[in-house]
């Protein structure tokens, strides 16, 4: 048995592919390299180029690969990009997840772990946020993912063959310990990359959002 694991390319995708491989199972990638690079995805597992939303391709890999979990890191993860496109971020993030879910549903997968995000949360206003923390999302981003967590949930309401889990984080950052991957996105949108990046003279500047926050400079503390 395997686990297939979409967006294996990517950052935190690369990262998950990495531990199974340390941990000794087999595992499969399905990426389309829109965003993720063919050298993050290490030799030990195989590499199909393609489209999580291609319900064939998706249906031959679980079966060719005898896939016995789904690990779903493909999607669109950025906010403004999300609010001047919300039907490519609902395509991409949404209607996606529902073919790989009907996609592994129908070939028996019987595990599936989603890559959601804390901005179904929105702005809470506590710290920390808890995982009962009213679900408010404020972009096409956030309500696609949590769109797609619904979808989960009711699925396995209603076919008790599949458990699910949601992954719901902000600001991923870090390295692998050995240095086979880590942040190498195109453009820097992770908070503590860009941060990093200003530290050490790559970029000029690192802006700042809000100035009316109930903090001594009216930035947000979370920033």
């Amino acid at each position: 048995m395997s686990v297939l694991v979409t967006g294996g390319a990517g950052y935190i995708g690369s990262h998950m592919v990495l531990r199974l491989l340390d941990a000794g199972e087999d595992v499969v990638v399905l990426d389309d390299l829109s965003t993720g690079h063919e050298w993050a995805v290490p030799s030990g597992a195989e590499l199909v180029v393609g489209d999580v939303g291609d319900a064939d391709l998706a249906a031959s890999v679980v079966e060719s690969h005898g896939v016995s979990a789904v690990m779903h890191f493909a999607g669109s993860i950025l906010v403004f990009e999300s609010v001047a496109d919300p039907l490519g971020y609902y395509l991409n993030n949404t209607v996606n997840t529902r073919t790989l879910v009907e996609t592994a549903l129908r070939c028996g997968v019987g595990q599936f772990v989603f890559s959601s995000t804390a901005a179904v949360y929105g702005s809470p206003g506590l710290e920390p946020i808890g995982e009962d923390a009213p679900l408010r999302p404020e972009s096409p981003y956030g309500t696609s993912k949590l769109v797609s967590e619904w979808m989960l949930r009711d699925t396995a309401a209603a076919n008790p063959q599949i458990r699910y889990a949601a992954l719901r984080y902000f600001n991923v950052a870090g390295a692998d310990p050995q240095l086979r991957s880590g942040q190498s996105s195109k453009v820097s949108t992770h908070l503590i990359k860009i941060a990093a990046e200003a530290a050490s003279g790559k970029r000029p500047s690192m802006k700042m959002f809000g100035d009316d926050y109930p903090t001594p400079d009216g930035t947000c503390v979370r920033d």
